[in-house]
Order: C-alpha cells, then structure tokens, then sequence
C-alpha cells in the first residue's frame, strides 16, 4: 500500500496540527474489469482535496456483468453437467474445501478472507457451523471441455439432516468428508447411508491431512470395514492448504454420472422467464418472473436446460408454497407428479413469547420472515395465563431451536421466552366422547398442558430413536452407565478399528432431546459423536407432572415423565427451581404434583427485615407483637404477590446432573 501526500497550492497539507480535524473514508471504483478499493483521508470542513488517497491492489472481477451476459447455458448439454453434496460430520471441513473449490473453479479471488464464503447466516459464521445447504455453479475445464459442477455444502449436525436428505435428492453424487485425525464419527455414519440408499456415487475424501496427529491410513481402514469402500478410491488433501483439491474436482467430472434430476427437474426442453408453471402439490398457477444459476450468489440467465441446478422465481406468497420434492410442469404439458422425498418431521416442541405483550406484532412479523427462510419449522398459535399470546413452534433438535431463537435476536433484534422443549407423544383415546370430538382414535400431543387423563386413554405412545454413539473403547463403562440411566435398549456393538467402538441404542427422544450430547462430550472428554434417527413409536408408562408456586400450576414448566421416575424427576426440578428462582420478598413454595397429588417440595425463603433492631431490651411480649405483625404481613404478600420466573429456567431445570 503506497501513501501519496496531494500538494494543495504548492505547500504540504499541515495535517500534522490538525490530526483531529480529518475524517477516513472508503471508496471504491469500478470499471468494466477492474475492481479497485480506496480510502480517502479528508479534511472535515473541505469537499475538495487536498486528500490523502491509499489505493489497494486491483482485483480481476470474477462475475462482471459482461461475463454474466456471456454464459450460454445451451453449451452445456447433460453430460457435461455434474450435481454434487459435500457431506460429513461437524467440523470435519466442508466449508473449508467448498471455499477451495470456488477459488479453483474462479467464482470467487484466491485471498486469505476466504473463510465460510457460502456460511452467510450470522449466526453460522459465530458458531463456525453450518446450517442451511447452500448451492453454487462453478465452471470448470478438464481435457479441453468446459463442464458445469453444480455444489451443495450441506450442514453437519444431526438436527439438520433434513437439509442433507433435500440436497441429496438433487444430486448424483456426494464428496464424504473424513477428518484425517478423529476419523469417522457417528454423522459420518449417518450421511453415508442417505447417499447410499440414494443411490449415490460416493467419493470419499480424507481432509486434513496437514494436522500433526493426522493418520489417513488409520482413516482409510476404518472407511474399508465400516463402508466397503477400497482404500485406493480415497482422496487424501488438506482443503486449508490446498494440497490435492484439484484431484477432488477432477474425481468429480470422472466418476459422477451426469446430471438428470436438479433442484428444478427439466426432462427435455428448457425453462424461461415469462412461462407459466404449475405445482402438482397445490394445482397453483405461477409465472416465471426470473430464472437462473447461484455462483454463489443469483445470477439469473434466460434459460435453465435439462439437468442444469438453479433457481427459480415465481411469485410464491407463503413458503407453504414452495413445498420440497414438488413437482413443477408447464401450464400446457401436464405430467405425473416426480416421487417427492421425505417431508421435515418436528422432532422438539416448544412455546415462544414475546418478553413484553406489546412487542406481539413485531415478533409474528418477524417469525413470518424467518419461516420463510427455515421452512422445517412448524408455527401454531398458543397462548399461556402466565406469558400471554405466543406461538407453540417445533423444531428438528435443541441446537436447531437455539439457531432459530439467535437469528430473531440478532436479524430483527426480538427478545423472546422459549418455555422448556418437549417431544410429541401419541395417545390411544377410550373415551367415545374424545374420538368424536377428535374425529380419530389415535390423537398427538405436543404440548405437556393439553395432556389427556388416564381415564379417557387405553395406552400413551412415546417417540423413540435410533442412537449411534462412536466413542473411544476407554470411555464404554462410562457412555453404558448413562444410557441405561436414559431407558436406552442396547442393540448393537462393534470395533471399528483397534481402539474406536460404535454402539447402537434404542432411546426414548425425551431422554436425549436436552442435555445428553453436552452430557456425552464431558464423559467421554471430547472425543464421542453420537446422531440419531426416528424409530416410530412405543407403548410407554407415561405422566404428567404439574410445577406449582405457591400453589399455582406453572403451565410452561409441565413436563411428561416416566412413571417410574416421577419422584425423583419432581425433586431435582424442585432443587433447580428453588436456585433459578430469585428470593423476594415473601416465601415462595416450589411443588410437584402428579393430579392432585404432591410428590416433592423445596421452600424458598423470603427476604427478612429485622424488626428487632430499634428493642433494647424490654419485655419479650412488644418483640413477639413485632414478629407476628411482620409474620401477617408476608403471608398476605404471599397471596397477592407474583413470582417472576426467569427466562433461562425454563430450559435449565430439564438439564440433569447424572453420574
């Protein structure tokens, strides 16, 4: 960076009296193909110079308007097209080798700023995860042909897996990223076989083989016995260095099929702005306002052809609308609606209200908003004596729960309570008066409150899981020990190699929905992964059990427990309330209660004056008159008082302490 000083009147500018004076600006000029950046140092009482101007280095621009007016789609016919994901466990570095691959194939300049270019959610770039698939087009030459890579980054953690199965459903391929020094964890595991029950070409690609631990042979064996892949069919690079990422794209165009099915199915023709096309879901009738391709960014064209990815623009009013797996067809031409893939299925539920009642519009404006981008998940109107108006919303997992709650706060600045999450159970109803009023036998119940009696009921269902927990054979004691405390069914065991073990559970989701990951990662210091998915439903000795302060029933605080377990659910809830709840100025009694039943207690005391403080003696009748006057007046304060709960109890007394 060079630093000119503008001579203004034949004489330096006197900057050196008057530091305070000047003001820095950012500037930048653009031009047909370059990009140059420039900060301006001004005086801040003068429009004019004299200035001091910094220039910074001048920068092909990769997606000018020409080029975008430059690319015929038409050039690239179907087998010249290749759609692809990059999946893998957390932290395993797909966005590392997403960003290498966009430098190589020139979508974005070679710069050390290039650090999850596709993560474009606050919130991913904070938690250095990421959340939503992203796709981009990259163009690439391999022996003399120019091809089109169609990219998904996909996300990591089992709460969004759902965005993984949606991106495997356009692909014909996947990049399986394994970390050259933890090996396959239990995502690893988990994204293997989506892509396998695809159908899938499968490349694996060891990363990070730079790391000074990093064993790749170790990695490749344990891909050999768990996968069935050959050890020689792996790729061994380092996305941070670079080292070997050329291979990946060259793989890619080799061992892919071409692409058929897309984002956007197109079976012969084309589409264009301005046609007409119908949903097969809805019937709706839609016109194409814009088309075209995401490098990463929009970037529309004229046209998408047979097997390209892209986007399209529709005039869609509600995300309703735009259902995945649907099926879109030209007004003229009708077809058979294409087999759909698996819709988002709620697996966590949970209460949303606005902190203060007044701020209600803004929160269901911007939880409109925010559906719109995140349409896994499911809004429903509630309500609640003691937080208001508000909404029941249900989510894929805790971790997608706290995304989507971060996002209200830092996108549209919302304050919210989030009650205490819950699973969906199921229940079997006798009551002849309930099927009518249900219309069906077998109703779901996602809120704790509207929990049916055992009288009107045959039998409750409870959602269950399919754990896979990847751990270290030094920690299998421990890992045994607090699946058994969780009502886990061991199912399976086996070596992956000499000193790693995958175990499979059968769990129930509300034994493992809160704290049992975090609870996992501290038995086993780190080094267990653990993923699940949905094994259907089980006959279940279920209850419901009320939180009572001062013997009013806490709605938000309700819970659904294990028969066998209420007691000593009931009392370590009483314990954690009675130290989340601040003391006031009168006691508060923290009850739980199964009907009309209590099962536990903890008292928090009130705050105390001494009232005793101006007697210096006397006769102990005026101190006894003093005490059951004070006595009096905090019983009628208990009375008329409202105990204020905090916003974070709600989730921290669910949390156990388990051994």
């Amino acid at each position: 960076m060079q630093l000119s000083l503008i001579k203004h009147q034949g004489c330096a500018t006197p900057f050196l009296r008057h530091l305070l004076d000047f003001r820095v600006y950012q500037t930048r000029q653009r031009s047909q193909y370059c990009n140059i950046a420039c900060t301006v140092i001004r005086h801040r009482w003068m429009k004019r110079a004299p200035v001091f101007c910094t220039h910074n280095t001048t920068n092909k621009m990769i997606s000018t308007q020409a080029d975008k007016e430059s690319i015929d789609m038409s050039k690239f016919p179907v087998e010249r097209i290749r759609n692809f994901s990059i999946i893998a466990h957390v932290d395993h570095g797909k966005s590392t080798l997403a960003d290498r691959l966009l430098e190589l194939t020139g979508a974005i300049t070679t710069t050390d700023k290039n650090k999850q270019v596709l993560d474009k959610l606050q919130v991913e770039r904070e938690r250095g995860i990421t959340v939503k698939a992203q796709t981009a087009s990259l163009f690439y030459k391999y022996q003399g042909q120019t091809y089109l890579l169609n990219l998904i980054d996909t996300p990591g953690h089992v709460d969004f897996s759902y965005e993984v199965s949606r991106s495997i459903s356009a692909c014909q391929g996947v990049l399986l990223i394994v970390d050259a020094n933890q090996g396959i964890q239990a995502q690893t595991v988990a994204n293997f076989y989506l892509a396998f029950e695809a159908q899938l070409t499968i490349i694996p690609v060891i990363n990070k083989i730079d790391l000074k631990n990093a064993d790749p042979e170790r990695v490749e064996k344990q891909i050999e016995k768990v996968f069935d892949i050959p050890t020689e069919e792996c790729i061994r690079i380092s996305a941070k260095l670079g080292t070997n990422v050329e291979q990946v794209l060259q793989e890619v165009v080799k061992r892919l099929p071409p692409g058929v099915v897309a984002n956007i199915a197109l079976f012969g023709g084309y589409l264009s702005k301005g046609d007409r096309i119908i949903s097969a879901y809805l019937g709706k009738s839609y016109e194409v306002n814009e088309l075209g391709l995401l490098r990463p960014d929009e970037h529309p064209t004229d046209r998408l052809y047979a097997g390209q990815v892209g986007y399209v623009i529709a005039g869609m009013k509600e995300v309703k609308e735009a259902q995945i797996g649907d099926t879109l067809y030209h007004q003229k031409h009708l077809v058979e609606a294409l087999p759909g893939f698996k819709p988002a299925k709620a697996m966590v539920f949970a209460g949303m209200y606005p902190t203060d009642q007044s701020d209600y519009s803004a929160l269901r404006s911007a939880l409109e908003k925010l559906t719109l981008n995140d349409s896994s998940v499911t809004v429903q109107r509630d309500s609640s004596l003691a937080l208001g108006a508000g909404w029941r919303l249900g989510f894929l997992g805790l971790l997608h729960m706290e995304v989507f709650n971060q996002r209200l706060e830092q996108e549209y600045n919302a304050s919210v309570i989030v009650t205490a999450p819950t699973v969906p159970y199921k229940a079997i109803l006798s009551s002849a008066k309930l099927i009518k009023e249900h219309g069906k036998e077998e109703i779901t119940i996602v809120n704790p409150a509207q929990f049916p009696d055992r009288s009107v009921v045959k039998e409750y269902l409870e959602p269950m899981v399919m754990g896979t927990i990847i751990t270290p054979d030094d920690y299998i004691g421990k890992i045994m020990s607090i699946c058994l405390n969780r009502r886990a069914v061991q199912k399976n065991m086996v070596y992956i190699d000499d000193h790693r073990v995958m175990m499979k559970y059968l769990f129930p989701l509300n034994e493992i929905v809160v704290d049992f990951y975090d609870l996992l990662k501290s038995m086993s210091s780190g080094y267990a992964s653990f993923d699940y998915e949905d094994a259907g439903y089980q006959v279940a000795h279920v209850i419901k059990m009320d939180i009572l302060l001062n013997g009013k029933p806490v709605e938000e605080l309700t819970t659904i427990v294990h028969k066998d377990r209420a007691y000593s659910a009931g009392k370590a809830m009483c314990e954690r309330l009675q130290d989340a709840i601040p003391r006031q100025m009168f006691e508060i009694a923290v009850q739980a209660a199964i009907g009309s039943k209590v099962i536990a207690r903890e008292t928090i005391k009130a705050y105390k004056k001494n009232v005793l403080a101006k007697c210096y003696g006397g006769d102990i009748t005026r101190k006894m008159k003093l005490l059951k006057k004070q006595a009096e007046g905090k019983k009628k304060m208990r009375y008329i008082g409202t105990v204020q709960v905090p916003k974070d109890a709600f989730i921290n007394v669910l949390k156990r302490k388990d051994k």
